[in-house]
């Protein structure tokens, strides 16, 4: 019934197909007329995205000839990304086994959708399968897009509602889903030890025309990766609660009320350390180049505030000091040390690279310093 050739093994029967628009329309059964699939344009690499389709078409319902829409997004092992090919083959089994690909599925597998606290929703998923021991399908319903300005009032309320996500006492046990062991202490001891400590320690790298003007925020970034570990160490002894794990302003679209939000994305969900989901929402959209960085700190104190008040609507007690501090200790240890414009080495410097450089070394700067300011906010 029309040609799906395009999505390869993540491709489903007819009857398979009839059953999951039968779901999407709220319908006992319905007759597939026609389908197609059409690949979704998306710039942002994702080495456990193995694709994104829309599968489009029309079905008989016992009333009327209705159009149908379903997203298709097939989630791998980072072994089948060609982005692999990078690593050094000594590191290939561990670094292969360091990044999640099975939790996005197991969440859609879940009760998300219905645990979610008023004003969260989540895509409500038609099928999920696995394809074999590397990779799942996902079907899901569409989510219509709308239009959304991220201003103040609307990070406040995303942080809001990250706080209550991460808080909820329904939502709890989804922390288990995550299928691996994952804390600072490994990131610190993983990729940054691996990978981010010795680029910033490299002479040669600070030469680039890019970095060649943080000969300040050099020292400052070694010296704190050099105590990385510690840093990392120091956060998992704080209040750990479920977090989103990428929870930037691409993937809390914009809801059927205005301060309504939609979350996707749930590959890096699971227990993480109160506040760990704030980083991204204050940075995520600083990090590609979407905005600069100007007003982190107003846009920070915030959002920490507006956090705080939606883990307080769920019960949850922990010292807002804490919360900053862990928050501050999150965002240098996954976006502080990592930020500047390594990724663009090799291509062009021109005023567009040189305005991500500059961005992006205002967020590093913005994280070492929050990390000194709440040194002694710790209990």
């Amino acid at each position: 019934m029309g040609a799906r050739d395009a999505l390869g093994a993540a491709d489903v029967t007819d009857a398979e197909l009839a059953a999951m628009v039968a779901d999407l329309l709220h319908e006992d059964e319905v007759e597939l007329l026609d389908s197609r699939v059409e690949p979704v344009d998306y710039d942002l690499p994702a080495i456990t995205t193995g694709g994104r389709w829309w599968v489009s078409g029309h079905a008989a319902t016992p009333c009327a000839r209705a159009p149908f829409r379903l997203f298709v997004k097939q989630v791998q092992s980072w072994s089948r990304s060609p982005l692999f090919e990078t690593v050094p083959e000594e590191l290939r089994e561990w670094a292969a086994a360091t990044v999640p690909w099975r939790t996005e599925a197991d969440v859609y597998r879940s009760d998300l959708v219905r645990l979610l606290p008023d004003g969260l929703s989540a895509p409500r998923a038609l099928a999920v399968h696995d394809l074999d021991e590397l990779s799942s399908s996902i079907w899901l319903e569409e989510v219509p897009i709308r239009p959304a300005t991220w201003d103040l009032a609307r990070h406040e309320r995303a942080a809001y509602l990250l706080g209550r996500f991460s808080a909820s006492p329904a939502l709890a046990g989804l922390g288990e889903l995550r299928h691996l062991e994952w804390s600072l202490s490994t990131y610190a001891t993983g990729r940054l030890a691996t990978q981010v400590v010795p680029i910033l320690m490299s002479e040669e790298v600070w030469q680039h025309p890019l970095c060649a003007d943080f000969a300040g925020l050099r020292d400052r970034l070694r010296a704190s990766a050099a105590d990385s570990l510690t840093l990392a160490e120091e956060a998992d002894t704080l209040p750990v609660l479920l977090g989103h794990g990428d929870a930037c302003p691409n993937n809390l679209l914009a809801g059927e009320r205005p301060d309504d939000l939609v979350m996707i994305d749930f590959g890096f969900l699971g227990g993480a350390p109160v506040g760990f989901d704030l980083t991204q929402l204050l940075v995520g959209d600083v990090q590609i180049g979407r905005r600069g960085a100007e007003g982190l700190a107003e846009l920070d104190e915030a959002i920490v505030t507006a956090y705080v008040a939606g883990l307080r609507d769920e019960g949850c007690e922990i010292p807002e000091a804490q919360v900053r501090r862990s928050h501050a200790l999150c965002m240098l240890i996954m976006t502080g040390l990592s930020t500047l414009p390594f990724d663009l080495f090799e291509g062009p410097v021109d005023e567009k690279t040189r305005r991500t450089a500059a961005a992006r070394a205002a967020l590093a700067e913005y994280a070492l310093d929050l990390v000194d300011q709440t040194a002694g906010l710790r209990g």
